[in-house]
């Protein structure tokens, strides 16, 4: 950047202070645009990609459900298993006057077991269901670091956004305090009333940007914080990145949609397009697999319909008669079993239960797959016009302010402005480019949206390529 107090100091000693002013504006006007200049390389930068990879990999959520899956998984092993078994040991029919084993010959020292048998299919259908419920959490997994991906990633732009925005008013900030000393030492040459105001105009707006700066600090500090919650490996802050204030990479990462031709396409086949990757949204797959699990309980309700059977056997040991006549043992053996008979109240109730979790579920199904939907179509519309407002500022608001800028020194050198017009001018050129920020970042979040809801696309690109292998083959 040029510096303009060198440039002010360089004019020839025989212009006036007044003049100098002026010139020192033009000078200003050709040698600072305001722009947004990348700076220097700092120390500790946290890129998007780091960030998305530093908050999945930190993520105690996944951690659970792989626990969880580990859960079921060894649920649906024990759920196949048959109960324990019933041991009895007891001595029956003893003569009660004398306790004597031998007395009576129905006396027996009695050993038995019952082994208790599941209704119908219960045992089998129950390994499926625990087996689909654990199989639902990888979905869930996949479905939350998409999820991850555009949360951090909008966290990300949102503190790239306000450091930019510091930067770049940190920037032009050094131009309104040389300004409000070239203007004090007009001031002081007597050039009058007019420079009293122009002191004091310029004055006001370098302290309302100073108020700028600290609230965009502000608003930095809290991003920064909230994304280090998702980026601390612990609550003892043992991240590389512990610093709320730490900053993120000066470049905005360039961002490609999944399928561009479905977002920017007007045919009307794109619906059925979109249908097939949402329908493929690891969200979706993971309410597939809930319906599959409640089918199954379907089933399993169905099962109380059938008797549950019970195999029972005994052995009896029985004593030499007084005698010594020797007594033959006992063995016993039979079955046990309900009958399911009055069903109305029981079975048929669980069974209608059932069947309503069924349609439950469907139900969170439609309704998921029209949130998303309706997301997708916002979404897109969202993209279209920040990419028309983009075009809008690059092509013509921003040539325009800086015309208007210099239009309006020009004016105020030839003694037809207000010095209050140049600052004005140049205070919203800053917006403009500040605007412009605000939009291209948005742009990139919105992208970073539409990549999440057609995360499916992943899916169908995978059976594509397993497809073609199995053709090659």
């Amino acid at each position: 950047m040029v510096n303009a107090r060198l440039l002010y100091w360089s004019l020839p000693k025989r212009v006036g202070m007044k003049n100098k002013i002026k010139s020192w504006l033009l000078t200003i006007a050709m040698c600072t645009p305001f722009s947004v200049v990348i700076g220097e390389e700092l120390v500790t930068e946290l890129s998007l990609y780091d960030a998305i990879k530093l908050a999945q990999a930190n993520d105690p959520w996944l951690t659970g459900s792989e626990y969880k899956q580990n859960k079921l998984d060894a649920m649906s092993v024990a759920a196949g298993q048959l109960p324990d078994p019933v041991v009895s040991l007891g001595v029956a029919n003893i003569a009660s006057d004398t306790f004597s084993f031998n007395q009576e010959p129905m006396t027996q020292l009695k050993v038995g077991v019952t082994q208790m048998m599941s209704r119908g299919k219960t045992r089998s259908l129950k390994t499926a269901q625990m087996s689909l419920l654990a199989n639902e959490q990888p979905f869930l997994r996949s479905t939350r670091l998409s999820m991850m991906a555009s949360e951090v990633g909008q966290l990300w732009l949102d503190t790239y956004k306000v450091q930019e925005s510091i930067r770049l008013i940190e920037q032009e900030r050094p131009l309104f305090e040389q300004l409000v000393d070239l203007v004090e030492v007009g001031y002081g040459s007597g050039l009058g009333q007019r420079r009293q105001h122009d002191l004091i105009r310029a004055q006001l707006e370098l302290t309302r940007l100073t108020d700028r700066l600290t609230q965009l600090n502000q608003v930095r500090a809290l991003k920064s914080a909230q994304l280090n919650e998702f980026i601390s490996a612990d609550y003892d802050m043992l991240s590389p990145v512990h610093n709320p204030s730490f900053d993120v990479s000066t470049q905005l990462p360039v961002i490609s949609l999944l399928d561009e031709s479905l977002v920017f396409s007007q045919q009307e086949d794109s619906s059925k397009t979109l249908m097939s990757y949402l329908l493929l949204h690891p969200a979706i797959q993971a309410v597939d697999v809930q319906i599959a699990a409640e089918e199954k309980g379907v089933e399993l309700a169905q099962q109380q319909y059938k008797p549950k059977w019970g195999i029972n056997a005994s052995y009896g040991y029985r004593g030499d008669a007084e005698n010594h006549m020797s007594r033959a043992d006992l063995f016993s053996v039979g079955v046990t079993f309900d009958l399911p008979l009055f069903t109305k109240n029981r079975q048929d109730q669980t069974v209608k239960a059932a069947v309503s979790s069924v349609a439950e579920k469907e139900t969170q199904k439609t309704q998921l797959l029209r949130q998303m939907m309706s997301a997708f179509i916002a979404e897109k519309s969202q993209l279209l016009k920040l990419m028309e407002r983009k075009k809008l500022y690059v092509e013509s608001i921003l040539p325009q302010m800086s015309q208007q800028t210099e239009a309006v020194i020009n004016a105020y050198t030839n003694d037809q402005g207000d010095f209050a017009e140049v600052v004005r001018a140049k205070i919203a050129e800053l917006n403009a480019q500040i605007d412009t920020l605000d939009i291209t970042v948005n742009m990139v979040k919105t992208k970073l949206k539409l990549n999440y809801l057609l995360e499916g696309r992943k899916q169908t690109v995978s059976k594509a390529a397993i497809n073609l292998e199995l053709n090659h083959e």
